[in-house]
């Protein structure tokens, strides 16, 4: 099930301690999650309890190298942005239009079709204060939606107005937006949904040796089948194309099974050339050899054995040829983290492939049990969009989907 995708802003206060249990709330809900925090607020709660509540550490700079253009990019990413807790200086700074640091340019850069809240935490006579209130009505005028503060004891020892609402409160309040925002755009959305074609290739090949035995890879297709999976649930209409071996969605709506890359292939072209697939995201772990057939069974006595392999051409430059007016997502699984030539490959697939979409991720997350991708949009993007699960990739790609099809 996609779930909805909510930048959470932390400003410096000991009202902190209350937004980590929304955090704890929200992540429980499953919903993505991203922390901007304020260098004050760090001073309150570390990054590292904020990366175990929500499994992302936080972002705290925009000038950290590939960060430089969060403003705008997770502005775009997010279905809602909350400020919790809200200290008088943030909220001043935003009235007023300063945008010194990552946390007032995202104000800044804000698309206020999308809720943007405000939960303020301040002594009493700070919240009072006539510039406070001047701020706040006029937030309230940009379509800011302020939730005001409780009444109780305050940090200081003083009883009064300025208190962070409770934690469920605050839940409460951001899944009220989320659906009123869900409810609006739900039948466009649906509407658009059904339209939509989607292929899905998953899992990977298997080429035999001889009659019995044969070379495959590791993959299991499990990311190609949440995907699947989760457009399914959305109303779009998707084939999964996969191995044999590989993990079934609990939702699609055609099932194409192959074995070896012979079979692939066929099979590929041949739905290709049956349907117009709006989409196709290719997940395959395609071989990039396969063996010269032996006939029977090889003689195991052997001290050695010599194998001769033939190259394999590379399937998903056959999709555009077939359909070319597709919207191609490729996948690139590398085994470095030098950036350089993680963008190398990618281009490569932009350029040869004539992929629309890229999507990469690492060896080493795999090995570690983690699925965690960026997304690029082109063949010059020196800023992919950062995914931390297979959960959101789906939300994204659906997102890109909706958008291709009010165009």
């Amino acid at each position: 099930m996609l779930k909805s995708k909510i930048l959470f802003i932390m400003t410096g206060s000991i009202a902190c301690f209350k937004a980590c249990a929304v955090l704890s709330k929200l992540k429980q809900a499953g919903h993505s999650i991203k922390v901007v925090m304020s260098p004050s607020s760090l001073q309150f709660v570390g990054a590292a309890t904020i990366e175990g509540l929500t499994g992302e550490a936080p972002i705290t700079d925009m000038y950290t190298q590939g960060q430089i253009m969060d403003h705008i990019n997770l502005n775009r990413w997010a279905d809602l942005v909350i400020v919790a807790p809200a200290t008088a200086n943030y909220i001043n700074k935003i009235a007023y239009g300063l945008g010194d640091d990552l946390l007032t340019t995202l104000f800044l850069a804000h698309d206020f079709k999308k809720p943007f809240l405000v939960t303020p935490a301040m002594n009493t006579m700070m919240y009072l204060h006539p510039t406070t209130q001047a701020s706040i009505k006029k937030l309230k005028e940009m379509n800011v939606e302020i939730l005001e503060t409780a009444s109780g004891v305050l940090a200081c020892g003083e009883v009064g107005h300025g208190r962070l609402l409770e934690p469920e409160l605050i839940v409460q309040e951001i899944e009220k937006r989320l659906n009123n925002t869900s409810a609006s755009n739900s039948k466009t959305v649906q509407s658009q949904a059904k339209q939509i074609k989607v292929l899905i290739t998953s899992g990977g090949t298997v080429e035999p040796i001889d009659d019995v035995r044969v070379i495959t890879n590791t993959s299991t297709g499990k990311t190609g089948a949440q995907i699947a999976s989760d457009l399914t649930e959305t109303g779009i209409s998707v084939t999964y194309l996969h191995a044999e071996s590989a993990a079934k969605p609990e939702f699609a709506d055609h099932f194409i099974a192959f074995t070896q890359f012979s079979d692939l292939s066929e099979k590929l072209e041949q739905t290709l050339k049956q349907t117009k697939y709006d989409w196709v995201i290719h997940l395959a772990a395609v071989s990039d050899y396969s063996v010269i057939p032996t006939t029977g069974k090889i003689d195991s006595s052997e001290n050695e054995l010599t194998l001769k392999l033939k190259k394999n051409p590379k399937l998903i430059e056959m999709i555009k040829r077939v359909n070319p007016n597709t919207q191609l997502v490729g996948f690139k699984l590398t085994s470095t983290t030098d950036t350089k030539l993680i963008e190398q490959k990618v281009a490569t697939l932009f350029e040869k492939a004539h992929c629309d979409f890229v999507v990469q991720n690492n060896w080493s997350d795999i090995k570690n049990n983690l699925r965690q991708f960026s997304l690029y949009s082109g063949v010059n993007e020196k800023n992919p969009v950062k995914i931390s699960n297979v959960n959101e990739l789906s939300s994204i790609l659906f997102q890109k989907m909706i958008e291709m099809e009010s165009l």
